[in-house]
């Protein structure tokens, strides 16, 4: 599949634990003409990280640095690299294996500041990428906890990356884009989104679920976006657990439309 030539800032992330087939991935990818190629060494969930592939990679920087080199050779376009610090506590080998990404032809590398150990626990400790940054002449972008525009602001001022990466925010509050730009854009707060905009992201979100996935599973697939896209609204908790038992497309249209038309008169 193409991607549209009006879209000229998609990437495409690939990940695996054998180099020759990485390799392989990145010509296929390369074919939909993406703005570049990311390696994904970063993914600690043990199903992944277990079989060598994502974070898994960690525990020999020397075959992870062969690999992408692999990469880079095998295609023309950009390639990137988003990893972690370390396994652990007691293997952290992000600061030297930035410095060797990079001599291998990386473009740019993300990093997220935990270890693989840590899955999503913890703090991310965003001076780790202030010292990869240093021995790096390639953009470095900081991950972790970036969850707002005053976290962007803060991790962009602690570590002089080159930009940062949002990452289960945008899941389930993808305004936070606008918030981060309008935090460094212009350093105001923006104004949270609104009822109507939440409810009208509901549909947007719902619709082109079922236009792409068909109904039952568009539906279902959905869900997961629920809670973040109705916190903070006047009986979300309800109004979520009636549409988690709703499997029709017109169902939950006819759920949002009657929430919305119950909290207009209540205004």
């Amino acid at each position: 599949m193409l991607l549209s030539d009006e879209d000229t800032d998609t990437s495409i992330q690939i990940y695996g634990s054998n180099p020759e087939r990485l390799a392989e991935a990145a010509r296929v990818a390369e074919g939909s003409k993406p703005a570049w190629i990311d390696i994904n060494c970063g993914c600690w969930v043990p199903k992944i990280a277990g079989r060598g592939a994502g974070a898994g990679w960690l525990r020999d920087p020397d075959a992870m640095v062969a690999m992408a080199k692999m990469v880079v050779s095998s295609v023309s376009c950009l390639v990137t690299v988003k990893t972690r610090i370390g396994l652990d506590e007691t293997q952290t080998p992000i600061v030297d294996l930035a410095r060797r990404l990079e001599d291998a032809g990386v473009a740019a590398i993300t990093l997220h500041c935990r270890t693989a150990k840590m899955g999503h626990s913890g703090n991310a400790d965003w001076t780790w990428a202030a010292r990869a940054r240093e021995v790096v002449s390639c953009p470095m972008i900081v991950n972790g906890d970036v969850d707002s525009g005053e976290a962007a602001e803060r991790a962009l001022s602690q570590t002089k990356c080159a930009g940062v990466m949002v990452g289960r925010r945008a899941i389930e509050h993808p305004w936070v884009f606008r918030e981060i730009r309008s935090k460094l854009d212009r350093g105001v707060d923006h104004a949270p989104p609104t009822l109507a905009e939440r409810l009208d992201l509901c549909r947007k979100h719902l619709s082109e679920n079922v236009r792409q996935r068909g109904e039952l599973h568009g539906v279902r697939v959905t869900r997961r976006h629920l809670s973040g896209y109705l916190r903070g609204m006047p009986g979300a908790a309800e109004l979520r657990r009636t549409l988690l038992f709703c499997d029709s497309f017109e169902g939950c249209l006819g759920i949002l439309g009657g929430y919305e038309e119950a909290q207009a008169k209540a205004a």
